[in-house]
């Protein structure tokens, strides 16, 4: 393989075509398949696919540049992470009613102003999940009901501490990173 110079305008990229697909497993959030592609020249290829509805994460900024993070246990890292406030879409559920939904539930804040960031995906090689990102500002005090199943603690920190928790491994979760530093430019070009 050589590197490029820079990105050809056509793809050489080959497509690669479902030949059969297998549900492992059906769960709550997630569910697993099993995929047999074929490859350019026939080869046959083996893809797990973890299936997930995509959810939103949400940077929320207060009137003085504070931003509200979360901090709960996450099982799968072993250990509390600081993040960004995110849910999973319910099934059909547009991504910014998602986030006001997620936010008031994980915050106790409500938006007055939403914007959409960015939507990526959050590990394509190997999951469906599609994140969209939202910008909440205008904040409003309102009723957290976090799940029943969910112990979060929110707090404030100043918007030039998230992002050294950003550079410093305070905060380690992906989103969280992408999220913060992905507003930091959306508000360089807003004027804000």
């Amino acid at each position: 393989m050589s590197v490029k110079q820079q990105r050809p305008a056509e793809s050489a990229v080959v497509r690669e075509t479902l030949v059969s697909s297998e549900r492992a497993f059906e769960g709550r959030l997630i569910n697993l398949r099993v995929d047999q592609v074929e490859l350019d020249g026939g080869k046959l290829a083996r893809r797990e696919v973890v299936e997930h509805r995509g959810a939103v994460a949400i940077v929320a900024l207060t009137a003085d540049d504070q931003v509200v993070l979360v901090e709960q246990w996450r099982h799968a890292a072993g250990e509390a992470l600081v993040e960004i406030p995110a849910g999973t879409l319910d099934p059909e559920e547009d991504p910014a009613e998602c986030a006001l939904r997620e936010l008031g539930e994980e915050t106790g804040f409500a938006a007055g102003r939403l914007d959409h960031v960015v939507s990526f995906w959050s590990a394509p090689g190997f999951t469906t999940e599609k994140m969209h990102l939202f910008l909440a500002r205008d904040l409003i005090p309102v009723q957290a009901e976090a799940d029943e199943d969910e112990r979060i603690d929110a707090f404030l920190v100043p918007w030039e501490e998230a992002l050294a928790m950003c550079a410093d491994g305070r905060i380690q979760d992906a989103k969280s990173i992408a999220g913060i530093l992905s507003v930091q430019r959306f508000l360089s070009r807003d004027g804000h």
